[in-house]
C-alpha cells in the first residue's frame, strides 16, 4: 500500500492516491491531497464542495452524481472544474477523503 507524505501528513493511499482509511481525513490531509490536484489554496468555495461530498458520502456511502453535486452546491460543472481541475471524481472526491468513485460522481 503506497504512503503519501506531504509536510507533516503521512497517510496510506491507493494506487490512484485516494485515501485508504477515510477516518484518517482532516483539514490538514485535505490541504495535502489538494496539492496533488493543482489546488494551491483551498477557498471557501472548495470547502463548500468538499463538505457537501463528505456529508453525502456519510449519509449514503457513495459519492453523489455530478448533477446532484452541482444542484446542491449551486455551482455549475464549469465552476467545479475551475475549483478542482481534474474534476469532481478524481479531484474533489480525493481531496474530500472519499473512496475512489466507481462510477459517475
Amino acid at each position: 500500500m503506497p504512503i503519501f507524505e506531504y509536510g507533516t501528513v503521512k497517510i496510506n493511499v491507493d494506487e490512484d492516491g485516494f485515501i485508504e482509511n477515510p477516518e484518517d481525513w482532516n483539514e490538514e490531509v485535505a490541504k495535502a491531497l489538494a496539492s496533488t490536484e493543482d489546488v494551491l489554496d483551498i477557498t471557501e468555495d472548495h470547502w463548500k464542495v468538499i463538505n457537501y461530498l463528505r456529508d453525502y458520502f456519510k449519509q449514503y456511502g457513495i459519492a453523489p452524481m455530478i448533477r446532484k453535486l452541482c444542484k446542491e452546491t449551486g455551482y455549475p460543472l464549469k465552476r467545479i472544474y475551475e475549483l478542482f481541475p481534474s474534476g469532481p471524481a478524481k479531484g474533489a472526491c480525493k481531496v474530500a477523503g472519499l473512496a475512489k468513485p466507481t462510477g459517475c460522481v
